[in-house]
């Protein structure tokens, strides 16, 4: 399966000379460096390798297609964010790391390594043929060749290696596991008493005085930001659509050439008995297997309602056999081809002849049809038209883009000039520096709040340029009021004054209760706390995390322990009273040391991992960020 390039070779060395030896004349060396590298810059560098924009972004476009397939009913936009694009770098890295170290280690495997993981991996059964070659068709439906198949298995295999040098190499003794989880699993018996600010507020009235000096130390947490009042346009796709009509022959000769879109694709269901007999197998058991299939077909063709039964008890196809035969329905690629011709040429209730296939020896019988219906003109007119639409509408946008830009710059003083020459509709909108949360379109778009709070859009109310905010959208805006930062006058905030006073003041009244209580606790050890909960790290019963640390930190040897521990609502005084016994871990101690190991073998391949960086100098550059933080739609 892998020979071809090897037996080739020469072949291959001749076609390479003959494309790459005239650029090297031609441009040079450095001139074909340049040509090949394509003018991309270099958005990160892994043992002095350079990973370009364009390996980037083909590899994202792949994540983002692999999770288009798995959620096909999910916007594609929510797949291409700065958090995304950061999470396809460094995996990008992660691999060009992994395989440097791999080639350096000379854990790259040969052919007949290849060889056998293909025949024998389950992960590959879908991609061999019965002989355990590979097979063309599938690969290339997924858009590879045998030879792209092959540096890919051979890449990851490469990396598996590096890793499991790490991964499988991770000791977890028992004793080393069950301190670990006694730390997580060890309870504790503690009481309790909450003193919580929010049952307090009604102890506390500030006074106006109070208000005013909070509002004096928090001025900035009561300041308004600049905000800009503008007029803005946006053209887009939509909006040019508006504007095209489509003539109905066009229409319906749409319909005519595309008639295939509109016709669900035919399926059929069958059931099969299948006598097996290789390609490959001896002439003297092909002729024994399909000498018992003729046998069974004689037998179907004077009881054909037998089919089921005789496939159960003698169908070589462990899938179906249980099922009757039952293949359930399928389209046209979903079989081999001389099985599928014969069942796209038989009729509902029809037993075939013998079929013959590399696998053996099949009796088919067609027991549905489903599909091939044509959608009437009518019913799909509207779609028609929205297509036709929008297509003339993506041609057209460029030119009507040019003027769109030329217009709003030339005639800076109005946006009524675009609005007339275009037939755009002018918007409002009061906006901040940053967009606002749900923000849309336009409004949503950084580069055109940019433009609106830069000095010329400001101080002299022109527009701004236009600005692309989104694939295949514009706009422009003119500020047609702005007002400052400033701080507002307690008059106006005086609610959200009072009440920030009255949360701290309660907050400091809890505390001050709490710590008197811890006080009368200790003095008085045998004192019982209202509240009594078995707690550990694995079940916190609600605790809160400091209330929960200071507990399981006590020190077992001096118990009973009094802590006093102020939290963000309040203040808690916990009495630990006991250690108890480890709970049962989920799963047992064969789970919990599984577990254990395989949380020890990550921590150590990340360990791993961050070093292997070091010594390869990997780097990310100032494009590979400004690549990561880029959004809109993969292309």
């Amino acid at each position: 399966m892998f020979e071809f390039v090897r037996t080739h070779s020469r072949l291959m060395l001749g076609v390479m000379v003959l494309l790459i030896f005239p650029s090297f004349v031609f441009f040079g060396i450095q001139g074909y460096s340049r040509f090949t590298e394509g003018g991309q810059s270099s958005v990160a560098k892994v043992d002095g390798r350079d990973i370009s924009r364009g390996e980037l972004d083909a590899a994202h476009q792949r994540n983002v297609e692999r999770m288009r397939r798995q959620m096909p009913g999910v916007d594609a936009k929510v797949f291409d964010t700065p958090e995304m694009r950061r999470e396809t770098l460094d995996g990008v890295v992660r691999e060009r790391a992994l395989m440097s170290a791999a080639v350096k280690l000379n854990l790259m495997p040969g052919d007949e390594r290849l060889q056998r993981l293909f025949v024998s991996d389950p992960q590959f059964a879908p991609l061999r043929n019965p002989d355990g070659s590979v097979n063309k068709d599938l690969l290339a439906a997924q858009g590879m060749s045998s030879a792209m198949f092959e540096s890919q298995l051979r890449q990851e295999l490469a990396m598996r290696q590096v890793q499991y040098g790490i991964l499988g190499t991770v000791l977890a003794p028992k004793a080393v596991v069950a301190t670990g989880f006694d730390a997580l699993l060890q309870q504790r018996e503690v009481q309790l008493q909450s003193f919580e600010a929010k049952d307090l507020r009604d102890k506390v009235n500030p006074s106006d005085a109070d208000l005013e000096a909070f509002y004096k130390a928090h001025e900035a947490q009561f300041r308004a930001p600049e905000q800009a009042t503008i007029e803005y346009v946006a053209l887009d796709i939509d909006t040019l659509k508006k504007g095209v009509t489509v003539p109905e022959e066009d229409l319906k000769r749409y319909y005519t050439e595309n008639a295939s879109r509109y016709t669900a694709a035919e399926e059929r269901r069958a059931s099969h008995i299948l006598i097996q007999a290789d390609k490959s197998a001896a002439s003297d058991l092909r002729n024994k297997a399909k000498a018992k299939a003729e046998a069974l077909l004689a037998e179907l063709r004077k009881s054909p309602a037998a089919f089921a039964e005789l496939a159960r008890k003698n169908s070589d196809d462990p899938g179906s056999a249980a099922r009757g035969g039952d293949l359930d329905f399928f389209g046209r690629g979903g079989m081999v081809k001389p099985f599928e011709d014969a069942v796209y040429a038989m009729k509902p209730g029809e037993i075939s002849n013998i079929v013959e296939t590399d696998f053996g020896y099949h009796i088919i019988q067609l027991t549905g049809v489903r599909g091939g219906e044509k959608k009437s003109f009518d019913a799909v007119r509207a779609e028609i038209d929205g297509e036709i639409r929008k297509q003339l509408a993506q041609k057209k946008f460029a030119e009507v883009a040019e003027q769109f830009t030329n217009t709003v710059y030339e005639q800076a003083d109005s946006l009524q000039p675009v609005i007339d020459k275009l037939k755009l509709e002018k918007k409002t909108a009061t906006v901040q520096r940053n967009a606002a949360p749900g923000a849309t379109g336009a409004l949503a778009s950084a580069k055109l709040l940019d433009a609106i709070f830069a000095n010329d859009a400001l101080r002299n109310k022109r527009n701004t340029d236009a600005v692309e905010v989104g694939p295949n959208q514009m706009a422009a805006a003119r500020v047609s009021a702005y007002t400052p930062a400033h701080t507002l006058p307690l008059t106006e905030v005086k609610d959200r004054v009072r009440e920030a006073v009255l949360a701290e003041q309660a907050l400091a009244l809890a505390r001050k209760e709490g710590e008197k209580r811890m006080t009368e606790v200790k003095q008085a050890p045998t004192t019982a706390l209202p509240q009594t909960l078995t707690v550990s790290r694995a079940k916190a019963q609600g605790l809160p995390r400091p209330v929960l640390d200071a507990v399981l930190r006590a020190d077992a040897a001096k118990l009973p322990a009094v802590l006093g521990i102020p939290t963000d609502g309040g203040y808690v005084v916990a009495r630990v009273t006991q250690v108890l016994g480890r709970e049962a871990a989920p799963g047992g101690d064969a789970a919990m040391q599984g577990q254990y190991a395989q949380a020890w073998a990550a921590a150590e391949e990340q360990a791993y991992y961050e070093s292997l960086k070091k010594r390869l100098k990997v780097e990310i550059k100032p494009a590979g960020a400004a690549a990561v933080a880029a959004s809109g739609p993969p292309r």
